[in-house]
Parts: C-alpha cells; sequence; structure tokens
C-alpha cells in the first residue's frame, strides 16, 4: 500500500467524528491514535520478553528501563501488560484501560500523548460513545515495521498533517510551513555539498530547526537527502513552543526512528534547548511581526552580560518583531569553519532587508552578517505563499563555508514572478512554486549566475516565462506579440550595502545674520551649528565623504560641513532598488483614444435610458 492510500485508509477515521467533533478538531484524535498504533505494531514482537524481564528486574530491585531498550531495539517500551488488542476485550472499560496502556510508556512517549492532551480526547470520546469504535478501527490498522517501513510510515503521517493543517487553515501558519518553500529551502540548502548527496556516501550530518512546528523542514530535509543518497542520515534538533506543534513533530520523528530527546519544548529565545550544540545544517521558520517582550528580561540580560561570547550580541532588534532574534540564534548555533562550518536557511519578511537606520539593533545585525561574509543568498518569494499572511516573504541563505567563487559575493533573486496559482486556496496561500520553478531558482543559486527573466506574451494573451541568463541573446518577441523583460538575478559586492550616516551641519547666525561662534571649552572660537538646518546623508561605503560633500552638499550650502562625531556605519539591503524596472507611461494620444472610447460608451448608456 502506498503511503497517500495508507493515510487516506487512516484518514477515513473521520467518519466516526463527524457530527461530534468540528472537522477543524478531527487530527486531534487522529494523529495521536496514529501513533499508538504505529508504537503498538513496533513492540508487538518484543511484548513477552518485555514484561518477563520487568519483572525479573522489579525482583532484583533494578531500574529495567535500559534493559528494556535493548529487547526492543528501540529508544522506548510499554511495561503494561495491554496492547491495543488486549483492550477490545473489554469494552466496559475501555476508558480507564487505555489509559493505563498509555502509562506503561517509556517517559518520552508519555510526554508525546500529554502534549497532545490525549485523556482530554479519550474522555470526550467516551461521552460521545466514539472511544471503542475509534480504537478498534486503529487496532485494525496493520502498522507492523514489517509491513509499513519508517520511511513510508514516516511519509504517511506527514500526509496526515499536511491534511489536518490545510482543514485547520485559519491556524495552519503558526505550525506548519508549506512544502513548496520548504523544498526551495531544502534544495538551497544541500546543492553546494556534493560529497553528501553522493550515492553511497555514509555521511551522517545534523539538522536542527528552532521553530520546529510539526517537524515539516526537518522531514523534507531527511526526504531529499535519501533521495539523493540512501546511505546517508540527517540526525534531526528541535524546539518547538506550541505544545500541539511540539507532540506532532516529536511524534513524527518517533515513527521516522529519530532519537526523540533531540526535541525539546519551550521558547527558543529565553531557553535554549540546545544550549552546548552546534549544527551542519539549519531551518527556520520564525513567526513573522511577533514582539519578544515576554521574554525581553532574559534576553537583555544576555546581550549585557554575554555580549559576542551569547546569542545576542551583534545587536538587539525593536521589541515589535523578534525575527532577527532567531536569525543571531542559529548564527551561534554554526560549526566553526575549520570543523566544516554550517548553512543556515530562515524565511523572513521584509522588514529585516531595511528596517532601522545606521547604529540601530537591526542594521548592526545586517552589517555583522554582511561583513563577517555570512550572507550567500536572499530569495524573494511570491506572495500569498502561506497559510496566515500574504505579505513579501524572503529566504536567507547563510555559511561561513562559502565557496571560494562566492566570497565576499551577495546574489539576490528575485523569485516573485514565479508561481501558479493553486487550484483551491488555503486561508491566505493562493499560491505555488511548481517544480520548474524551485528548479529553476535552485540552478541560479547552484550556478551563481545572474540572469534576466523573459515574460513573453503571445498575440493570443497567453504568456511563458524564460530564464536567460548574463550573455546568452534575449529572447525575442513573437509575431504579433511582445516580451518583457525583467531583472531576476543578480550578484553584488558585500560593500554595496554599507553606507554612512553623516550629519550635515550648518553654522548658527544672530538676527543681524552673522555667524555665532563658541564662547567656552572646545567650542570656543567655531561655528555653531543650527539644529534647524542640520540634515543627514546616508554616503554609500564605496565613496570619499569629502568627494560626496564636493560633489551633492557644497553647490548648494557652501557653509555646510560634517559633525564626523555623529557618523555612523549603517547596512540596508533594498532588495526592491535593484529589480526595479522602469516602464514609460503610455503616450498620450492613446490614453486619449481610451478615455473617449470610455466616455462614448457611457454617453450611449445615458442616452438609452433617458429614452
Amino acid at each position: 500500500m502506498s503511503h497517500a492510500s495508507l493515510s487516506a485508509l487512516i484518514w477515513s477515521v473521520a467518519d466516526l467524528l463527524r457530527g461530534d467533533y468540528k472537522p477543524s478538531e478531527y487530527g486531534r484524535v487522529i494523529l495521536p491514535f496514529t501513533v499508538l498504533r504505529r508504537l503498538d505494531c513496533v513492540l508487538a514482537p518484543t511484548k513477552a520478553q518485555v514484561l518477563a524481564k520487568k519483572a525479573e528486574c522489579e525482583a532484583q530491585g533494578l531500574n529495567p528501563e535500559p534493559f528494556l531498550a535493548r529487547i526492543t531495539g528501540v529508544p522506548f517500551a510499554n511495561t503494561a501488560s495491554l496492547d491495543l488488542a488486549r483492550l477490545m476485550g473489554d469494552q466496559d472499560h475501555i476508558g480507564p484501560n487505555l489509559t493505563a496502556y498509555i502509562q506503561g510508556f517509556s517517559t518520552p512517549v508519555r510526554d508525546i500523548f500529554e502534549r497532545f492532551r490525549f485523556a482530554e480526547q479519550t474522555d470526550r470520546l467516551q461521552k460521545a460513545g466514539l472511544l471503542y469504535q475509534v480504537t478498534e478501527r486503529f487496532a485494525g490498522f496493520d502498522l507492523n515495521p514489517t509491513v509499513v517501513s519508517n520511511h513510508d510510515m514516516g511519509l504517511a503521517f506527514e500526509e496526515l498533517i499536511r491534511k489536518f493543517a490545510e482543514i485547520s487553515n485559519e491556524t495552519a501558519g503558526e505550525h506548519f510551513t508549506p512544502r513548496d518553500v520548504i523544498k526551495l529551502m531544502v534544495n538551497l540548502l544541500f546543492i553546494e555539498d556534493s560529497d553528501i548527496l553522493t550515492p553511497g556516501n555514509p555521511a551522517v550530518r545534523t539538522i536542527y530547526d528552532p521553530t520546529a512546528g510539526t517537524g515539516g523542514m526537518l522531514s523534507v530535509a531527511g526526504e531529499h537527502l535519501l533521495a539523493h543518497n540512501p546511505a546517508s542520515r540527517l540526525t534531526m534538533f528541535g524546539q518547538e513552543l506550541n505544545d500541539e506543534s511540539y507532540a506532532i513533530c516529536k511524534a513524527d520523528m518517533l515513527i521516522k526512528g529519530q532519537d526523540v530527546r533531540n526535541i525539546v519544548p519551550g521558547n527558543t529565545l529565553s531557553e535554549d534547548g540546545h544550549p552546548t550544540q552546534k549544527f551542519d545544517y539549519m531551518l527556520s521558520n520564525p513567526p513573522f511581526g511577533v514582539e519578544w517582550k515576554k521574554v525581553e528580561k532574559e534576553i537583555r540580560r544576555e546581550h549585557e552580560q554575554m555580549g559576542h561570547a551569547g546569542r545576542f550580541g551583534p545587536g538587539l532588534p525593536r521589541i515589535s518583531d523578534g525575527s532577527l532574534l532567531f536569525l543571531l540564534h542559529l548564527l551561534s548555533k554554526m560549526r566553526p569553519a575549520k570543523d566544516g562550518g554550517s548553512r543556515i536557511g530562515i524565511v523572513l519578511n521584509g522588514s529585516p532587508l531595511f528596517t532601522g537606520g545606521a547604529g540601530s539593533g537591526e542594521s548592526e545585525i545586517r552589517r555583522h552578517v554582511l561583513e563577517n561574509d555570512l550572507v550567500e543568498a536572499i530569495i524573494a518569494l511570491p506572495t500569498d505563499m502561506f497559510f496566515n499572511t500574504g505579505i513579501a516573504t524572503y529566504v536567507w541563505i547563510l555559511s561561513n563555508r562559502k565557496p571560494e567563487a562566492r566570497r565576499g559575493l551577495v546574489q539576490l533573486i528575485d523569485g516573485s514572478a514565479l508561481w501558479q496559482k493553486m487550484r483551491k486556496s488555503l486561508g491566505s496561500k493562493r499560491k505555488e512554486m511548481g517544480e520548474d520553478d524551485i528548479a529553476a531558482v535552485t540552478r541560479l543559486f547552484g550556478d551563481a549566475a545572474e540572469a534576466d527573466l523573459a515574460t513573453v506574451t503571445d498575440p493570443a494573451g497567453k504568456m511563458t516565462r524564460v530564464v536567460v541568463r548574463a550573455g546568452e541573446a534575449p529572447t525575442p518577441a513573437p509575431e504579433g506579440g511582445k516580451v518583457k523583460i525583467a531583472p531576476l538575478s543578480r550578484i553584488f559586492r558585500t560593500q554595496v550595502f554599507g553606507y554612512r550616516s553623516i550629519t550635515v551641519e550648518r553654522p548658527l547666525r544672530d538676527a543681524a545674520g552673522k555667524v555665532v561662534l563658541g564662547q567656552k571649552g572646545k567650542a570656543k572660537g567655531k561655528m555653531q551649528p543650527d539644529p534647524a538646518l542640520r540634515d543627514t546623508e546616508n554616503v554609500p561605503l564605496d565613496q570619499d565623504i569629502a568627494d560626496y560633500m564636493a560633489r551633492e552638499v557644497l553647490p548648494h550650502a557652501p557653509d555646510a560641513w560634517v559633525d564626523d562625531e555623529k557618523t555612523r556605519v549603517g547596512y540596508e539591503i533594498p532588495f526592491n532598488r535593484f529589480f526595479y524596472v522602469f516602464e514609460p507611461p503610455r503616450p498620450l494620444a492613446e490614453i486619449d483614444a481610451d478615455l473617449k472610447q470610455v466616455t462614448d460608451r457611457i454617453r450611449a448608456m445615458l442616452e438609452g435610458l433617458a429614452a
């Protein structure tokens, strides 16, 4: 049975829930029961041995846990005398027996069901008279590892998670990142690492998501790697704040054979769940525009007391948007370059690109990543790509082991036009990137290539998009059609994004128009600045301030000067400016003709009404 068929079979349990549960609540029953049945099947062959060993250890006064894991072959066991098959034999006591069975699991597994609030759901099912029917239905699914492999079970569980997220699309964006976005990020993360993708190479790498949600990013990364190199292995780590999402993620990792101790609960910013760990790869889709006031005290303490020895040394963003704090957190998890380095993919909204002037927390964070040559590329995604927001979003790819050809460079790719309309909208998600769109961006990034996007319109109005790389012949317009060229990929030196913010002063004058001079201290004998005439100018880093003043300021204000003590270095990435294409307005005669046609039509309609 394919994983799609298996997930459809399991989801059919929703037929029993209809009426007593809202569709958006089906997953709260189906997901934990799926985990329970899978674990039940995994442990079935060794059940008798586990119970015998437990009795033996207890008789000797020993803790049975270490011995049981050796018997089961997995890092968990169940010491209850019950299993799902035995539960079916006592319909009158299904509720307490099911609770006793859950309590028999090892602590990490019990934690999953506690976070699912499974006891609340079983009570609700019991009151609705459905608990026995639902349990019986799941007991009939053969999820034994000899029938359904870890890989297929993982894919089926992912499909169930996706169904749950899509049905509850009003909150899906809080814990579920669309698959097309994840696939693009994973492609970009791995494309430069040919060794781990080479078939037969038994590479082992670590991957981490500090905002793991339901574990989608970790799962897609694992699937991508296995598809290219089945001999490789990704050890997955994550942290998640939301209890339900954490439970789903931990359950997914358990089903896939990962060590669930690597998935921890809690707020990543205030309580780092992996304080000593460094990782090879990192992925994250932190919440957009969410304030960090709740954890401000802990973050400011770390920033002030630990500086660059902590996570937030470079600076702190404004309190209203903490997304850059997650970027700093990921940077702190990078392996040193001499130990192999790390690569990061993170989704951010437009604000981190340009918010904050020179000297602000945001600017200092951008300065840190650019001056340390950590940014490889930034890719603009189409709008309406996420379940809970339609705003512009960007994928940042960062690394402290850039290939030689990328040193000192940043690639910007405008993928906002590479999308196709979805057949059915899911919340705010109305667009998706198709396989060809993802492949086009991946190739441009992998080749570090500059390119334009030619949008060709034929006489019938049908549009096609063609990627034209630098040096290739431009795409000709079809007869009777037209072609529009827009920049798609551009590469810049990191200094392009830096500037010095200079304060330009002009002299204070008295009522007679005479320049006022200072009378005391350092200001004695010097012209005093007039605050009302004070101005600031941003001078690109690659330009000399004196030359800039001579060219841009002094011809208009010959008495102006720069207060050097107030000069600040800033960084911003004005993404849209680099991809702006001027479109001249239509000829006036053409506009007049259109207006005349409209007014004539209105006049005819009015005359018809008056007749």
